[in-house]
């Protein structure tokens, strides 16, 4: 039985603000628990700021351990923790616990790359002008890496955007969802592909955007 567009269009729409509401909460968690994860990974490191083998240890230890599981395995395994969290492990809030801490991890990696490749030569002339290391951080290191780190973001929103697909394994709902019940599941192939297109506009609007902003940065 192919969708009724014209009876069911709330269907559609609900699916579509269901993503929106996952990629924005997880981009916003994971983005800010990322930015603390990557600038630890920075600093601690040898050589870094705030120098402690021990803590930058344990921290990249960590995020190897984490980045390289399949998400769909890894949201297996956060059960136990999203129930603790959220009360469930099914819906969409129940979604949004291990999809941003896979986030988080994967942001700080990025974060912590950026951050490296930044001139370390900024950093040797603030230290001479007394500056603390927190200051370094706050004020030369964040702001020089402002626009690749804009860049990363993007990436990570594309990122989520795939890992949302998922969200109907624990009926948490979207268009991944939708595509696959109603598309996939009943050979309608055209509400599939208008699912797609939809999916692909999304993207390719934040990627336009964050480039915009990058460059737009990156000019000052």
């Amino acid at each position: 039985m192919k969708f009724d567009w014209a009876n069911n269009w709330d269907v559609f729409l609900e699916a579509f603000l269901v993503t929106l509401q996952i990629v924005g909460t997880t981009l916003l968690i994971g983005g800010v628990l990322g930015l603390i994860l990557g600038t630890l990974l920075y600093a601690t490191r040898r050589g870094g700021v705030l120098a402690n083998r021990w803590v930058f240890g344990f921290l990249n230890v960590l995020t190897n351990f984490v980045r390289p599981i399949p998400f769909i395995i890894f949201l297996t395994v956060m059960g136990p923790v999203t129930i603790q969290i959220v009360g469930s492990r099914i819906g969409t809030e129940a979604f949004i616990v291990p999809a941003a801490v896979m986030a988080s991890f994967a942001t700080g990696r990025i974060v912590e790359q950026n951050l490296v490749a930044l001139d370390p030569g900024l950093i040797e002339a603030a230290r001479a002008m007394g500056a603390s290391p927190w200051r370094i951080i706050r004020t030369v290191v964040i702001p020089e890496a402002l626009g690749p780190l804009i860049l990363g973001y993007t990436f990570i929103f594309v990122a989520i955007v795939d890992m949302s697909a998922l969200a109907g394994m624990i009926s948490g709902g979207g268009l991944g969802a939708f595509a696959l019940t109603y598309g996939y599941q009943r050979f309608d192939w055209i509400l599939t592909i208008i699912t797609v297109i939809v999916i692909v506009i999304l993207v390719q609007g934040v990627q336009f955007f964050g480039n915009w902003l990058a460059r737009k940065v990156m000019r000052r």
